[in-house]
């Protein structure tokens, strides 16, 4: 009963928190459980009660559940039993909305269909009334087979998008208008796509470019790059060791400028000599989640498995939805890391912990002084760094706090020293820097130290151990999560494209890193298009032939030498050509 909920419900005097439930009269178990809202005071601070169900509706099921933090989001999911609306069948319509049909179909049905098919749905439409509608959106439907996407349907979760779907959802509106002299920015708009649909983005990237448009790309791919007018490199390392342009030319300028990027341009993997012998299999019987198609598959263990096939094609219906349960697998995904806007890697990985006892025992004080949090927290921006504004209709402000300087901490905090700094210089430290810190001399932790070794071993080392969670992207997360987890005991790691984010350098450093996993006794499933990752494999799964409802199947399964020479999909097409065979 700690915290405010603990002292609400000890001091608002309806019922003693102390008796055992089951002797409450009705009206006692009536105010805990269901208690309008009542004002109460205690500890001489005015505050409201109201009983648990009412509460709980409220904080919990009021909210979409995929934006709840996980421990929230696991009691929900144990205590609450979702369903589809029985009136309306999900479609979130009205009877009469649904009654209105064209050709046998409603608007709900029309949504529903996979927008490959739609096309050809309404390119049967025949009406002379609507002529210049239909025109617009048959334009629009084909535009979104053009791009890749024509697996989806309309009435598909924007939540459940992957980071590049999304993204080239939004470049449709754009591929159709008549505008000109537009500077468009793309961020590495090829992510999640296989080596088949980048080439169709590449397409697309230079027909805009061709209607007198200019495109911004940031982008990793080498054949992105390769498609390039101009290219800026920016380095020469990540985090401080970089921001600085080396160089700015041509693609061929770009491979003899001898910079990081120019090196390793044309750089190609090659397929194993040996693979390593699994050590046992994880079956999946009848899968059909999604697109699936009754699939049988056995996934080995203790080795290095990828699956692909092209976007869409059910991979992540395969490996997130149809693992059965008790596995043992630890599934390590981009998705966005629960927590506040003071939540950074060093709370996250719980590295703060041995920080703050460090600084503690060798200053003679309580670790809740370290904690920006806690008792140290500076008074007057409660700990965030900064203060912020509410401009009502117009975005909000953030003004660096002027008195902690956005140390977060109060100024006698910061007397208190570690090897010579004080706790904001720690956490402004790169994981690099802090590595070496905490590794000898008066600072050696040597708690500190195993967390910050794994944080650099999934190439995180240029981050800062205060920098907030919201600024990481999709690949930083995820690897942020796999250094999390590498501490753990799961058996089986699931990781979903951890190329995404990528420099051709850093895919290497990944590689050595999988190596390790799987040689310390872990298998590694991953999710991945990256040619260098496929041939770096021990076993690949293949799934296609096409995406949405042409794809679903295991078009292969086997070791990457096999693959490349059946070249019987286009994943072995690719390959093969990658590897130079």
């Amino acid at each position: 009963m700690d915290g405010w909920y603990g002292r609400i419900f000890r001091g608002c005097g309806f019922f003693d928190p102390d008796k055992p439930i089951r002797r409450y009269t009705k009206k006692q178990l009536h105010d805990l459980l269901y208690k309008e809202p009542t004002k109460i005071k205690v500890d001489g601070i005015n505050l409201t009660y109201e009983g648990l169900i009412p509460k709980i509706q409220k904080s919990f099921l009021s909210k979409d559940v995929d934006a709840l933090q996980p421990h929230v989001r696991a009691f929900v999911e144990r205590a609450v039993t979702f369903t589809t609306c029985p009136d309306c069948d999900g479609t979130r319509l009205s009877k009469e909305a649904r009654s209105s049909k064209i050709k046998g179909k409603n608007i709900a049905d029309v949504c529903s269909i996979q927008i490959s098919d739609l096309a050809g749905w309404v390119r049967g439409l025949d009406e002379p009334s609507v002529a210049p509608l239909l025109t617009g959106l048959q334009h629009l439907l084909d535009s979104f087979a053009e791009i890749g996407l024509g697996y989806l349907s309309l009435d598909r979760p924007w939540g459940t998008l992957s980071g590049g779907e999304a993204q080239r959802t939004k470049m449709i509106r754009h591929l159709g208008s008549s505008l000109t002299d537009v500077t468009y920015v793309f961020d590495e708009p090829t992510i999640g796509l296989h080596p088949h649909d980048v080439e169709r983005m590449n397409d697309l990237l230079l027909r805009l470019r061709d209607k007198g448009n200019t495109l911004l790309v940031v982008e990793h791919e080498p054949e992105t790059i390769a498609t390039a007018d101009h290219v800026v490199d920016l380095g020469p390392g990540a985090g401080a060791g970089g921001g600085t342009v080396c160089f700015e030319g041509t693609v061929e300028g770009l491979r003899a400028s001898g910079t990081i990027t120019g090196r390793h341009l044309d750089d190609r993997a090659r397929l194993k000599e040996a693979v390593r012998t699994p050590t046992g299999t994880l079956e999946i019987r009848g899968a059909d989640t999604n697109n699936l198609h009754d699939v049988d598959v056995d996934i080995p263990l203790g080795v290095l498995v990828v699956v692909t096939g092209v976007a869409g094609s059910g991979k992540s219906s395969l490996v997130h939805g149809s693992i059965p349960a008790g596995a043992g697998v630890v599934s390590i995904d981009q998705g966005a890391i629960r927590g506040s806007r003071r939540s950074n890697p060093a709370t996250y990985t719980g590295l703060l912990d041995p920080i703050r006892k460090a600084f503690a025992k060798a200053n003679g004080v309580k670790p809740a002084l370290f904690s920006a949090n806690s008792e140290g927290a500076c008074p007057n921006c409660n700990g965030a760094g900064v203060i912020y504004t509410d401009l009502a209709m117009m975005a909000g402000v953030a003004i660096t706090c002027e008195e902690c300087e956005g140390k977060r901490f109060q100024a006698s905090v910061l007397e208190y020293r570690l090897g010579g700094r004080d706790i904001s210089e720690v956490l402004a430290m790169s994981v690099t820097e802090a590595e070496e810190f905490f590794g000898a001399g008066e600072a050696r932790t040597p708690a500190a130290h195993a967390i910050l070794d794994r944080l650099a071993d999934v190439g995180l080392g240029y981050l800062s151990l205060g920098q907030p969670l919201t600024t990481l992207s999709g690949g930083e997360r995820q690897r942020l999560k796999l250094a999390t987890h590498m501490a753990g005991k799961g058996g089986v790691y699931v990781l979903d494209e951890p190329t995404t984010g990528l420099h051709l350098a850093d895919v290497e450093q990944l590689l050595g890193l999988l190596d390790r996993l799987v040689d310390s006794g872990k298998s590694v499933i991953v999710i991945e298009h990256h040619q260098a990752v496929m041939a770096h494999a021990d076993w690949i799964i293949d799934l296609g032939p096409g995406a949405g409802h042409d794809g679903g199947r295991i078009v292969f399964a086997g070791t990457p030498a096999d693959l490349v020479g059946a070249r019987a999909t286009l994943t072995g097409e690719h390959l093969a050509a990658y590897v130079g065979t």
